[in-house]
């Protein structure tokens, strides 16, 4: 015997109009939830690239330092690296170019924020689908709710029995749309922060190795964090 209450009852009663909040609210729901699992597996591998970008400057020359980065393309470190590499090369190698009133410096730290903010695209990437999902799902299961209830009420009136017992049960199951909007917004919202938190960790991490990069391809060192400004050379590869 099917139950007079519930979530199978709501929808078996309901009109299009509840069965479309509904499956709009599940659509959300499993659009949220791929953001989040897939951000979360791509933020746990930038913070592995970021341990291994530590040990970058432990290197012999430029081409180990390279090896310990990896080989994913995906890399931001190895990304920074190659494009710094690339730019110092083009620039000293290449005569009669509107690029060359830029001094070599200009033209690596041009180079490497251009690389960052692609990095910072591509790491945001998805991260709107949470934040309108957050936002929107909750006035979704209201305006549920609000269809509901009308419904139910005049379902009641209809009947002329306007007891309690006939009245909490349709208001209930009307009002479960509101929950079932609260359920999709709070995941949505919590893995935004968690993904926007995370990702300026690696934003933070990756800045500062752009400006020892650039530090190395301009003056032939990265720079030290010693108050007296020391620097510490490595090979050139």
């Amino acid at each position: 015997m099917e139950s007079q209450f519930g979530l199978a009852h709501v929808w078996n009663q309901g009109d299009m109009v509840t069965r479309g909040v509904a499956i709009l609210l599940l659509v959300m729901s499993l659009a949220s939830w791929m953001v989040i699992i897939i951000k979360t597996i791509d933020l746990m591998k930038y913070k592995k690239q970021t341990k291994a970008a530590s040990d970058f400057w432990h290197s012999e020359d430029f081409a180990a330092g390279l090896d310990k980065l990896g080989n994913d393309p995906s890399n931001p470190f190895r990304q920074l690296a190659l494009e710094g590499r690339e730019a110092t090369a083009h620039h000293r190698n290449t005569k009669a170019h509107l690029h060359d009133a830029l001094d070599v410096s200009d033209w690596v730290t041009r180079t490497l924020r251009n690389t960052i903010d692609e990095f910072t695209s591509r790491a945001q990437s998805g991260l709107a689908i949470l934040a309108s999902v957050g936002s929107t799902s909750p006035f979704v299961g209201l305006f549920g709710t609000v269809w509901g209830i009308y419904h139910a009420l005049i379902s009641i009136g209809a009947s002329g029995q306007a007891t309690i017992d006939k009245v909490a049960g349709p208001v209930g199951e009307a009002l479960i749309m509101t929950a079932l909007g609260l359920a999709v917004a709070i995941p949505a919202v919590l893995g935004y922060n968690a993904l926007v938190r995370g990702n300026k960790g690696v934003l933070s991490k990756l800045n500062s190795f752009a400006h020892d990069l650039h530090a190395y391809f301009v003056t032939g060192a990265r720079v030290g964090s010693s108050a007296a400004a020391t620097v510490r050379p490595i090979k050139k590869g």
